[in-house]
C-alpha cells in the first residue's frame, strides 16, 4: 500500500505526511543556511502544516494533534536557484573579491502569527525564538528576498523597513506593493508594464529622442499603455509625433494598414515605439517586415515573442531595433547544476533526503535522518516528472537569480566607490547603507543601428536651440516643435533648448554669440582717443590764437581802431574767450565731482561775462551815435565808464542762478551702461535740468539784448563801427545754441559731451572771429585805414574820444 501511495503522489505536486508516521518525514528544520561574509535573508514557503479535525494539542498551544506536513516541490526550485546564484557569484573573482555571499532561508508558514518569526531570527542572528536582544554574531545583512505571495511580502516589509533593509520580492508584480508611502524599502523584481514606460522614456532621454511615434493595439490594454506612456513622456518633455491604435482584426493586406503605414513612413519621427502583444499587432508587424523600412528605429516592448517571428526580425526592417523583454533566457548552467544536486553534495539540505526517499527508493538511516541507505545510483532531480519538478529555470527563479545578482553588483559598486574614496581603516570590512542606488544601465557600443544610420539616430521635431537662442513655441503644435529665436540685446542663453534668455547685469554685456555675459569696460571722453585729442588741440590752438590777438591789441592800444571800440571791454572779452577755450578741457578726461561742478559754473559764468561785454559794446555804440543832442549826463556816463557796470551786474545775476542750482540739485558723476555696447560711460549729470536750461535761457536773453542794441546801430558810420560785427556774431551765436539743444538731447554718452564741447568752441570762435578778425585785418594788413582821417570824410562826423 505504501508504494501504491508513493506512485500516486507522482501525479500531484505536493507530498503530505502525518506526524504519526515515520519520524524522519515529520522532522524538518524551519531554516537552511550557507555561511558567508554577507548574509542574504530568504523567506518563502517550502513546506506547510495543516489539520483536518482541528483537535487541539494537550501541551503545545496553537498546535493540533492531527498535524500534517506538506512539501511544495515546485517551490523547492527557488531554494536551488538561490544556492546556484550565490555559488556562481562566489566563484567569480571579479565580483565582490574577498567577500563571500551567504544566505539564511526561513520557511514561511501560512499563518500571520508565524510569518515574522523567520525575519526576527535572521535580524537577531539566532537559531531559536529568543529575540529580546541580539546575542548572535554581528553580520552584514544587505537585503531580504521574499515571496511568493504579496501577503507574505507585505507582512515582512512592515518589519524590514524599520531597519531600512531593502526587500526584494520575486513574486508576480502586484500594484498594491508599489505604494512607496507604505512599503518604502520594498522592490519588486518581477517586471511590470509601468516600468516598461519608464524604461522606454529613460532610453529616449539617454539618446535625446524627444519626437517619437507610438503604435498600440486598439483595446483596453492599448488605452492603458497610451495613458501611462503619455503621462511619463509629458513629465520628461518628450512628445508624440503620432499615435496609431491598430485593431487586432487588421491583417497585413488590409487597406487601413497600408494607409496608416504611409503616414508612419512619412512622419518626421525617426524613432517609433510599438507596444502590444504578438496577436493583436501581427498584421502590422508582417506589413512592416514586407516594406523593408530601414530608415526608422523600432523600439519594441517586452510582450513580443521574438522567436515567433524570428525570420522577420532578421530582415532589414527590424535590423537595429531595440527590444525590451522580460528576460527568460534558458539557463543551461542551472540545469547542469540541478543534475549535480543530491543529498551527498549538499548534506546540510534537510529537504533532499526526503525527496530521495520518496522518489528514488532510498531509506533513512537508523541513526540520522540526513543519512540514506539503499539509494538508486545516478538519481537526479531532473529525472522527476516536469509537473512535479521542472529543472528549467522558471520566471520566479529567474527573478531570484536577477535579484541576487543585482544585489551583488550593487554591493560591488559600493565597495569600489569606498576603495576609491576612502581606504579601509584598522582592518575594517566593507560598510554600506542597505538602501543605496537605481538607474538605467546601457552599453552603446553593443547596439547595432539600422543600416540607414551611420551614427546615433536623431528623432526631433525641431533641432535643438544652441546657446544664444531661445525656444519659441509653434502655434498649434506640440511643445517639442519650436522655433529658435535669437536672444534680445544684452540677453544670453548658455545652454541648449532654453525657454527664456537671461538678462545680463548692468555691469556686464552679452557677447556677439549671446552665450556669455562679459564685464563692461569703463569709458569716457579721454584725451587719448581721436575725438578727445581733436577737441583738446582745437581748444588749445584757439586759446593761443586769442592770446595773440590780445597781444596785438595791447601793442596797438593807442591806435584809433582799438581806442574807438573801448579798449577795456575788448581786453575783457579777449581774456574771457581765452578762459572759455581752456574751460573745454574740463569736459575731457575722467570726470570727478569737482570737474562736474566746474563745467556748468564755468560755462554759465564765462559766457555771461562774454555776452555782457558784447552788450556793453553795443550800448556804447548806440549811445554814442544815436543821441541826437548829447546832454552832459549822457557824456558823463560814457566818460566815467558806466557801460562797464553792465558786466558785473549781469554776471552777478548768473552767479545767483548757479548758486541756486548748486544748492538744490548740483551736477554729479553718473554712469550709463546702455548707451554704448560693452562699455559703461562715465559722464557728468546736470543734476537739475531746469537750472541748466535757466542758465541757457539767461545767456540767450543777453545775446538777444546784444543783438537788439547792435541792430539799432547797423546803419551808423562803419569805419570803426563794430555794430554790424556784433549783430552778426549774435546771429551766429543764436544759431549755434538753437542747433545745440535738439542735437544735445538726441545724443547719449560721449557724443553728448563732445557736442557740448563743440558748442562752447563754436560760440567762442564766433565771437573771436566775427568781432576781432576785421580789426586785426586793419591793424596788421591795412594800417593806412587805422587813422582818424577816414572819419572826417563820412556823412556822420560825430566823434567820440574814449
Amino acid at each position: 500500500m505504501f508504494w501504491i501511495f508513493i506512485f500516486g503522489v507522482l501525479y500531484i505536486p505536493n507530498f503530505v505526511c502525518a506526524f504519526t508516521g515515520d519520524k524522519c518525514y515529520g522532522k524538518i528544520k524551519e531554516y537552511t543556511y550557507q555561511e558567508g561574509d554577507v548574509t542574504i535573508g530568504a523567506f518563502f514557503p517550502l513546506h506547510s502544516y495543516y489539520t483536518h479535525d482541528h483537535v487541539s494539542h494537550e501541551i503545545e498551544l496553537y498546535y493540533f494533534q492531527d498535524m500534517y506536513l506538506k512539501y511544495n516541490f515546485m517551490n523547492y526550485q527557488f531554494l536551488l536557484a538561490l544556492v546556484f546564484t550565490i555559488e556562481e557569484i562566489n566563484r567569480n573573482p571579479h565580483l565582490l573579491p574577498n567577500t563571500t555571499l551567504g544566505f539564511e532561508h526561513h520557511n514561511i508558514k501560512f499563518s500571520e502569527k508565524n510569518i515574522l518569526l523567520g525575519p526576527f531570527l535572521w535580524l537577531a542572528g539566532l537559531s531559536n525564538q529568543l529575540v529580546n536582544y541580539n546575542c548572535g554574531q554581528k553580520r552584514n545583512l544587505p537585503a531580504a528576498l521574499t515571496g511568493t505571495s504579496w501577503a507574505i511580502s507585505a507582512h515582512i516589509g512592515t518589519l524590514l523597513q524599520l531597519y531600512k533593509i531593502p526587500q526584494l520580492t520575486f513574486a508576480y508584480f502586484d500594484s498594491n506593493m508599489n505604494d512607496q508611502s507604505q512599503f518604502k524599502t520594498l522592490y519588486q523584481v518581477a517586471p511590470e508594464d509601468t516600468y516598461l514606460s519608464l524604461a522606454l522614456v529613460s532610453l529616449m532621454l539617454h539618446f535625446s529622442w524627444s519626437w517619437v511615434g507610438l503604435i498600440v493595439p486598439n483595446d483596453p490594454r492599448g488605452t492603458q499603455i497610451l495613458s501611462e506612456f503619455r503621462d511619463v513622456m509629458e513629465s520628461n518633455r518628450i512628445c508624440l509625433a503620432f499615435v496609431k491604435m491598430i485593431p487586432g482584426t487588421w491583417n497585413s493586406y488590409s487597406d487601413a494598414i497600408w494607409k496608416n503605414m504611409e503616414k508612419i513612413q512619412e512622419s518626421s519621427a525617426n524613432v517609433i515605439v510599438i507596444c502590444g502583444d504578438i496577436v493583436s499587432l501581427q498584421g502590422l508587424m508582417r506589413h512592416i517586415a514586407q516594406l523593408l523600412v530601414t530608415w526608422k528605429v523600432w523600439v519594441l516592448n517586452s510582450q513580443w515573442d521574438i522567436d515567433y517571428y524570428s525570420d522577420y526580425f532578421m530582415i532589414e526592417s527590424f535590423h537595429g531595433s531595440l527590444i525590451f523583454s522580460h528576460h527568460h533566457e534558458e539557463m543551461v548552467e542551472f540545469v547542469n547544476f540541478v543534475q549535480t544536486v543530491n543529498p551527498y553534495t549538499y548534506p546540510e539540505d534537510a529537504y533532499l533526503p526526503k525527496f530521495w526517499v520518496i522518489f528514488f527508493n532510498c531509506s533513512f538511516s537508523e541513526f540520522d535522518c540526513q543519512l540514506l541507505e539503499n539509494c538508486q545510483p545516478n538519481a537526479s532531480l531532473d529525472l522527476l516528472p516536469r509537473h512535479i519538478f521542472d529543472p528549467t529555470m522558471s520566471e520566479e527563479s529567474y527573478n531570484i537569480y536577477n535579484a541576487v545578482h543585482a544585489l551583488a553588483h550593487s554591493l560591488h559598486e559600493m565597495t569600489v566607490q569606498q576603495i576609491q574614496t576612502q581606504p579601509y581603516a584598522n582592518g575594517d570590512g566593507m560598510a554600506f547603507l542597505p538602501w543605496q542606488g537605481q538607474q538605467l544601465s546601457l552599453s552603446e557600443e553593443m547596439i547595432q543601428w539600422p543600416t540607414q544610420f551611420t551614427k546615433i539616430p536623431q528623432s526631433l521635431c525641431s533641432e535643438s536651440c544652441r546657446p544664444g537662442f531661445r525656444k519659441a513655441a509653434q502655434e498649434g503644435k506640440a511643445v517639442c516643435c519650436f522655433d529658435c529665436i535669437p536672444c534680445a540685446d544684452n540677453e544670453i542663453s548658455n545652454e541648449t533648448d532654453m525657454d527664456q534668455c537671461v538678462q545680463c547685469p548692468e555691469s556686464h554685456y552679452a557677447n556677439s554669440e549671446k552665450n556669455h555675459c562679459l564685464q563692461k569696460s569703463v569709458s569716457f571722453l579721454a584725451y587719448e582717443e581721436p575725438l578727445g585729442m581733436a577737441l583738446t588741440i582745437t581748444a588749445l590752438d584757439f586759446s593761443v590764437l586769442t592770446a595773440v590777438v590780445l597781444v596785438v591789441f595791447v601793442k596797438h592800444r593807442d591806435t584809433p581802431i582799438v581806442k574807438a571800440n573801448n579798449r577795456v571791454l575788448s581786453y575783457t572779452l579777449l581774456l574771457t574767450l581765452i578762459i572759455c577755450f581752456l574751460s573745454c578741457l574740463l569736459y575731457i578726461g575722467q570726470p570727478n565731482t569737482a570737474t562736474c561742478i566746474l563745467q556748468q559754473t564755468a560755462f554759465g559764468t564765462l559766457f555771461t561775462v562774454a555776452l555782457s561785454t558784447v552788450l556793453a559794446k553795443a550800448i556804447v555804440v548806440v549811445t554814442a551815435f544815436k543821441v541826437t543832442s548829447p546832454a552832459r549826463m549822457v557824456k558823463w556816463l560814457i566818460v566815467i565808464g558806466a557801460p562797464n557796470l553792465i558786466i558785473p551786474i549781469c554776471t552777478l545775476i548768473q552767479l545767483i542762478i548757479c548758486g541756486i542750482w548748486l544748492a538744490t540739485s548740483p551736477p554729479f558723476i553718473d554712469q550709463n551702461a546702455h548707451v554704448e555696447h560693452g562699455h559703461i560711460i562715465i559722464m557728468c549729470n546736470k543734476g537739475s535740468a531746469v537750472a541748466f536750461h535757466c542758465v541757457l535761457g539767461y545767456l540767450c536773453s543777453l545775446a538777444l539784448g546784444s543783438y537788439t542794441m547792435a541792430f539799432l546801430s547797423r546803419n551808423l558810420p562803419d569805419t570803426f563801427n563794430e555794430a554790424k560785427c556784433l549783430s552778426f556774431s549774435m546771429q551766429v551765436f543764436f544759431c549755434v545754441w538753437i542747433t545745440f539743444l535738439p542735437v544735445y538731447h538726441s545724443t547719449k554718452g560721449k557724443v553728448m559731451v563732445a557736442m557740448e564741447v563743440l558748442s562752447v568752441l563754436a560760440s567762442s570762435i564766433t565771437l573771436l572771429v566775427l568781432i576781432f578778425a576785421p580789426k586785426c585785418y586793419i591793424i596788421l594788413l591795412r594800417p593806412d585805414k587805422n587813422s582818424c582821417l577816414d572819419i572826417r570824410h563820412k556823412i556822420h562826423s560825430r566823434k567820440v574820444v574814449i
